[in-house]
């Protein structure tokens, strides 16, 4: 699955989006557990200014001695979740997306090696959530609903339901993508 996935990446036309809103990068970390490949999600704690509460990828805003957006990736995965920068095998990119809060942010997919020590920053990450890859191919998980948003009535949002957790907004969106390309789904 790694190396399909890798070279789906790497075949594909992404679509980046112009400058203008505040440069950002997550990581979708992937990881081998039980013979299955996971995704890493954190949930983020309810103090925080922008999207307490809500369940995330690691990442944030680029800094200045960040050499691309896989090395933002890399070292927001670092700080929020203790995932060493030189233990992630980037796989590729995927599209660029605009957040509500006026972020432009450039999703990283990459692996990380099974059995893996992770160290969360409790100031900022409530708890871990690892979702099976397998669950996303069940439809009860997952449903669409079309949003007024920024003057388009017809915004699709994505929600993805893992136990108690609902996944939504710029993290769902993320998340079709990657299952698109995963699945070889193109739009």
């Amino acid at each position: 699955m790694k190396e399909r996935l890798k070279a789906s990446l790497a075949s594909r036309s992404r679509v980046p989006m112009e400058a203008g809103p505040v440069p950002a990068a997550v990581l979708l970390p992937l990881f081998l557990k039980n013979g299955e490949y996971h995704l890493l999600f954190t949930k983020r704690t309810p103090h925080l200014t922008h999207h307490s509460g809500e369940i995330s990828f690691p990442g944030g805003v680029c800094d200045p001695g960040d050499l691309d957006s896989a090395d933002t990736a890399r070292r927001e995965a670092w700080e929020e979740v203790g995932i060493a920068p030189s233990d992630v095998e980037i796989l590729g990119e995927l599209d660029d997306c605009h957040s509500i809060h006026n972020y432009l942010v450039t999703p990283v997919v990459g692996v990380f090696p099974a059995n893996y020590t992770l160290t969360v920053n409790d100031a900022e990450i409530e708890r871990l959530i690892e979702v099976p890859l397998s669950h996303f191919e069940k439809p009860e998980f997952f449903r669409m609903e079309y949003w007024d948003y920024k003057g388009r009535k017809d915004f699709p949002m994505y929600f993805y339901r893992y136990g108690d957790d609902e996944i939504w907004g710029l993290t769902a969106r993320i998340l079709k993508n990657f299952l698109d390309v995963l699945c070889g789904v193109e739009d």
